[in-house]
């Protein structure tokens, strides 16, 4: 993947334009599994494996991605231990700490709304 140099222009934190670089990390981040991984780890360090029981139906291949995504946009840290067979943990750092405050607004809006939304879609559906 090739990325683009920006530097710390009021550009670059521009959701409006195509070449901002907050679009890029919005682009990333606003995913279901990222959602489901940064609110599964929370305030916990998990092993893989934890995290993969915690997100139900995510693939392998893909909490591989989700992770080396948070990891390279500094939402995630990873921890190798030098052990047979090696431990990695993933916990959040403080920048994931604030989107997770986001994911939790979000999860609280859904639960909310979640009956007002059934009836619109009954209602579109019908």
């Amino acid at each position: 993947m090739v990325t683009k140099q920006y530097g710390s222009s009021p550009e670059a934190a521009d959701l409006r334009r195509a070449d901002s670089l907050a679009r890029e990390i919005f682009s990333d981040v606003a995913n279901k599994w990222a959602f489901l991984i940064i609110e599964a780890l929370g305030e916990r360090t998990l092993r893989f494996s934890e995290l993969r029981v915690e997100v139900e139906g995510i693939s392998h291949k893909m909490l591989t991605q989700n992770l080396r995504m948070l990891e390279r946009n500094g939402l995630v840290e990873r921890k190798v231990y030098p052990t047979v067979p090696p431990r990695v943990e993933y916990t959040l750092t403080v920048p994931g700490q604030g989107l997770r405050a986001t994911v939790d607004a979000m999860c609280g809006w859904t639960h909310r709304f979640i009956g007002d939304i059934e009836a619109a879609r009954d209602r579109f559906d019908a």
